[in-house]
């Protein structure tokens, strides 16, 4: 299955893959520059290397190709001509979101073992609303995706998703707060299957 979904604001664009396909047929009428080609090559997972590749699909669908997707020293992806991007798979879902903006996104499947590791990210407000929602793997996941996609639009890897980001979710807002970071992102939520997808914008 191809483009399963896509979401147009005034600023940003959002892409989401469900990959059906094999290896192959993800690979048709791709062209990958040579560094991309070894990355793949490198993946042991088939998992790993399809949602490579969906990822790939996606920036064609945004018009754009894999040459015109780099990155910086940290990891974090950028497009040839300026504008932002954020990518996130996740088993068999990828997903894009290209802006003008800076903007984030993250897809996860809904599991019971994010409930062991809420602790690990999630403060005591957090912990308690999830806690008393009416389904508390659903609010969990939804607060990780939330985290992540504002850290993938940080230029730090040193956040602590705990003490430094808190996730409003009434309002559907997000903010980091410590010695280097004072802001303020709004995220939307997409329910895909047994997954959540989390997209944030600037505020």
């Amino acid at each position: 299955m191809p483009l399963v979904k896509e979401i147009k604001g005034i600023t940003y664009k959002v892409l989401v893959w469900k990959v059906e396909e094999n290896l192959e047929e993800l690979m048709n009428g791709v062209m990958l520059q040579e560094r991309s080609a070894e990355r793949l090559k490198g993946m042991k997972s088939e998992v790993h290397q399809k949602g490579f590749m969906a990822v790939r699909q996606l920036l064609h669908n945004g018009g754009y190709s894999d040459n015109d997707l780099c990155y910086d020293i940290n990891g974090r992806p950028s497009l040839s001509d300026g504008s932002f991007i954020s990518i996130s798979h996740s088993f068999e879902y990828a997903s894009i979101i290209i802006g003008k903006e800076n903007v984030g996104i993250d897809v996860e499947m809904k599991r019971d073992k994010i409930k062991r590791i809420a602790n690990k990210f999630c403060n005591e407000e957090e912990l308690n609303t999830a806690f008393n929602a009416l389904d508390e793997i659903d609010t969990l996941t939804e607060i990780w995706c939330a985290k992540e996609a504002m850290f993938k639009m940080c230029e730090s890897r040193s956040l602590s998703f705990k003490s430094d980001m808190q996730v409003e979710l009434k309002t559907k807002e997000c903010f980091v707060n410590n010695e280097v970071f004072n802001q303020k992102f709004e995220y939307k939520t997409i329910e895909l299957d047994n997954f959540v997808l989390v997209y944030a914008l600037e505020s």
